[in-house]
């Protein structure tokens, strides 16, 4: 082999101390002729198989010796081929490898040797926990039975006193029943009453968007004006009690006007006359947070505006009734 292949090959031992397997295989191709001694064979054969078993997680430290043993022995082959000293340390690096195999399976039997011992001492535990529950459990039957005769007697007691308690719930059943009847009635007749006498004092009827109650612009308001006349405030006091009897959600009040004059006076005067309306309403009981107020101005006519009784009907406030159910 040339000097320049030795150069190398030694080169390559020195920085790649991990990749001895490559270097040797470059080391056979480059020489030909040199061939590993049987002792270094061994070692090699015997590291791979302790590498790849237990050692590697049970005896690493050993793992390693036996690993930087061989790699001793390699650098000898590499440098002087079968020589005294690449065959006294390959036998080296092969004992290390062997050594730390042993050191595995110590770990490895001592490890089996405490699961063992644990095991015999859960059973022992088990044995006494059983032993102990079992005579805990002879006692608890005779305690059962003494208390099963108490019970006995407890259950006639409480029986009786459930025929009783029954007898009692079914009689305050009755008593609920009727008065809830007797109320439902009440409530029922205190609901028509109501709108009759709403009805009374204005028009009243049902849509889909609730129970609509229509008061003349005439009899509530002077012409133009926002003021609520007397008269108008009697009847939305008789609307207000009504609709406290009768029970609802929600209330909108719209303000409508006939379409004489601006449209922006209109809208003006129907929210102004709207709000007096709320207002009225609110101080007769009805709360604040239910109910609002709206002005529409002419944008929802009724009847048409060419004739003084269309723009008379035209110029009304409804109350719009969002029913409580």
């Amino acid at each position: 082999m040339s000097e320049r292949a030795n150069t190398f090959l030694r080169s390559c031992v020195k920085r790649a101390g991990r990749a001895l397997p490559l270097c040797t295989a470059l080391t056979l191709a480059a020489c030909g002729a040199a061939v590993p001694p049987k002792e270094l064979m061994d070692a090699r054969s015997a590291y791979t198989r302790v590498e790849k078993g237990p050692a590697a997680n049970l005896a690493p430290a050993e793992l390693d010796t036996a690993k930087q043993a061989l790699a001793r022995a390699e650098g000898y082959f590499n440098d002087d081929g079968d020589s005294p000293n690449t065959r006294d340390q390959a036998y080296i690096a092969e004992r290390k490898a062997l050594a730390a195999e042993a050191q595995a399976g110590l770990v490895q039997a001592e490890r089996d040797r405490a699961s063992v011992d644990e095991e015999f001492r859960k059973a022992q535990l088990a044995t006494i926990d059983k032993t102990k529950a079992e005579l805990d459990a002879e006692r608890r039957a005779k305690e059962a039975t003494k208390a099963e005769v108490a019970r006995t007697q407890d259950e006639v007691a409480r029986q009786k006193d459930e025929v009783a308690r029954q007898k009692d719930e079914v009689a305050k059943t009755k008593a609920d029943l009727a008065a809830e009847k007797k109320a439902r009635e009440d409530a029922e007749k205190r609901a028509a009453a109501a709108m009759a006498s709403l009805a009374e004092v204005a028009k009243v009827k049902e849509e889909a968007r609730g129970v609509v109650i229509t008061l003349s612009g005439s009899v509530l308001f002077a012409t133009g004006k926002s003021d609520l006349l007397p008269i108008a405030k009697d009847k939305l006091s008789e609307v207000a009690k009504a609709l406290k009897d009768q029970g609802f959600k929600a209330i909108v009040v719209e303000g409508h006007t006939d379409s004489v004059g601006s449209a922006t006076k209109n809208e003006e005067l129907s929210l102004k006359r709207a709000t007096s309306v709320r207002e009225h309403l609110v101080s007769q009981g009805i709360p604040a947070e239910k109910i609002k107020a709206v002005g529409l101005g002419s944008s929802r006519p009724v009847a048409e505006n060419n004739t003084p009784d269309g723009r008379a009907n035209n110029r009304r406030v409804e109350i719009v009734v969002t029913p409580d159910r």
